[in-house]
């Protein structure tokens, strides 16, 4: 009964395209990461209070949907970011750094975008994205601080970050100690790849969204699974491109994704 009141709840709820209010983003600095070619990506972060001498703590890289694309270093804080100062089953409950990239208008995270039949489509040459490389660059930065926990870097992406996360788990699959991608897809031929970096993912998707079909998730699933990995999928019953309410919510896999902790040094290779 409790996911079936979920269910109608998130529903009937529209989706709101405003910025975050005044007291998440006074929880949040900004900054800005170079990328090739001269320009700059906006970042936001958020840094726990922790007491002096206390033990390192993790870091969350959320990859916004192409909605919150643009300029404004703000549209990125909703969903994960805004829930996470705001909800208790989150940033009380796990003092972490999160840090939450803005992609400039009309680019992509990943090489697989929509086309203008709006279907997805792979224009995959092998690299990340210029946008991905400057995440990188400062998930790198970030794990060099001795406050980071660099064994507990977690990375989650919705939509379109969806896909960035399945992209980044292609190119750096031996950095994330788990993996949340939601309503995204993949490279299927990437699998092996995924398999050998043995990053726990936990994909999500709603099965009536029209937005990314399902059915995108499920090859990387089974693309996954075939190659000998290992993970968790949860599809949502009516639920359409919003599963990321659920998934982030106190009974979604964000206390799963805390569990993990890689057990080898992350190493950042790849382009």
């Amino acid at each position: 009964m409790r996911m079936l009141a979920w269910l109608v709840a998130v529903m009937t709820v529209p989706a709101i395209a405003s910025a975050a209010p005044p007291e998440v983003e006074a929880a949040y600095e900004k900054g800005t990461v170079g990328i090739d070619g001269g320009s700059s990506l906006p970042y936001r972060m958020h840094r726990p209070a922790v007491a002096e001498g206390s033990k390192p703590v993790p870091l969350v890289v959320f990859l916004h949907g192409a909605g919150e694309r643009g300029d404004d270093n703000s549209m990125q804080l909703r969903h994960f970011p805004d829930r996470w100062v705001r909800e208790g089953h989150l940033g009380a409950r796990h003092p972490a750094v999160v840090l939450a990239f803005q992609c400039p208008a009309e680019r992509w995270w990943s090489a697989v975008r929509r086309n203008q039949d709006e279907e997805w489509v792979s224009d995959q040459d092998g690299v990340l994205t210029p946008e991905l490389r400057a995440v990188m660059a400062k998930v790198k930065e970030l794990a060099a601080d001795p406050a980071i926990d660099d064994r507990r870097i977690y990375l989650t992406g919705l939509s379109m970050g969806g896909f960035g996360s399945w992209d980044l788990l292609e190119h750096h699959p031996e950095v994330f100690a788990a993996a949340v991608p939601i309503c995204g897809g993949g490279n299927p031929a990437a699998a092996e790849d995924i398999v050998a970096g043995r990053t726990p993912i936990w994909n999500v998707h709603g099965d009536a969204d029209g937005i990314v079909r399902v059915e995108r998730s499920r090859e990387m699933v089974e693309a996954i699974r075939s190659a000998g990995g290992r993970l968790g999928h949860t599809e949502l019953p009516g639920v359409g491109h919003n599963s990321w309410a659920w998934a982030y919510g106190p009974h979604g896999v964000v206390e799963w994704m805390f569990s993990q902790r890689r057990t080898d040094d992350p190493r950042f290779e790849g382009s």
